[in-house]
């Protein structure tokens, strides 16, 4: 009968969270920077842009251009640098893509790709953990002590210590970049405990970096047209494969860690969920002057 009850429970606060989500949704966009405004507004017309570009030119196309693009990376004795750059460039907010630059890391240079998505990813966040303490430290100083669920959160990941540390930073949720800005702002949180956390996230680096490889064969005309219909067949389902063992491994790592959170502490449950957004450092900083 308990359980039955914990159960009728979770969906009624589920039906709740839906309808709040709308408001909650037009309420946040409403007071939102200015700032901010013009980034959400940019990133939308960028991705419909994209959708429209992709439909236009055709998949087929675009993919050989990745490919050929991918190629001459490979080719160039610096390449891998411009890669490292480019994952250097995507670990700080609010740059996106840093899943999409793995993957070209297998298109480029296949499984060997990870040699340079894993130390990048990890000295590139560990690079934007730096940067973005140091320059925020009143902020986040500010943040912390008008923010009672920040608090919250910032005592949970310092009682719980490594474990939940790693537990948040190998779930999809917050994405990675501000899972950077996350970490950064917890003044709890070490340099060498964020880097050890990260270095769990590398078997998620190394599916990418696999999709990426198995992606270019299928977008390359000629190695797709030497190709009999079983081995497009095999790639496509390894691609797939990768790609639903990815969600579900998140997914399933995401309840786990909103499961821990909500035992000790609901509202650091919430603080998490606003780090999706970039909070605090992401936030005006005048609304909690």
């Amino acid at each position: 009968m308990v359980g039955l009850h914990n159960e009728d429970s979770s969906t009624t606060g589920w039906a709740t969270r839906l309808k709040r989500l709308p408001r909650a949704v037009w309420h946040r966009l409403v007071y939102m920077p200015l700032t901010a405004k013009f980034t959400l507004a940019f990133l939308c017309l960028f991705y419909g842009a994209l959708i429209a570009f992709i439909v236009i030119v055709t998949p087929a196309r675009i993919g050989q251009f990745l490919y050929d693009t991918a190629q001459r990376i490979s080719g160039h004795p610096l390449g891998w640098l411009l890669l490292t750059g480019m994952i250097f460039l995507v670990s700080f907010p609010p740059a996106i893509g840093h899943s999409t630059v793995l993957n070209l890391c297998g298109f480029a240079y296949g499984i060997k790709g990870f040699a340079v998505a894993g130390p990048a990813s990890l000295f590139g966040s560990a690079f934007a953990f730096i940067v973005l303490r140091y320059f925020f430290a009143r902020r986040l100083a500010r943040w912390s002590s008008t923010h009672e669920g920040w608090q919250a959160l910032e005592s949970v990941i310092q009682s719980k210590g490594l474990p939940l540390m790693v537990l948040i930073r190998v779930s999809p949720f917050p994405p990675w970049v501000y899972s950077n800005s996350l970490f950064a702002s917890i003044r709890s949180v070490s340099l060498w405990q964020f880097m050890v956390a990260t270095i769990f996230t590398f078997p998620r680096f190394l599916l990418y970096v696999f999709i990426g490889s198995r992606l270019a064969a299928l977008a390359d005309g000629e190695q797709r047209g030497k190709m009999d219909k079983t081995a497009k067949i095999l790639n496509g389902v390894l691609v797939a494969g990768g790609i639903l063992l990815g969600v579900a491994a998140g997914w399933i790592i995401y309840v786990q860690m909103q499961k821990q959170l909500k035992k000790v502490s609901p509202s650091a449950a919430e603080a998490l969920h606003e780090a999706d957004e970039g909070e605090p450092l992401l936030e005006d900083p005048d609304e909690y002057d």
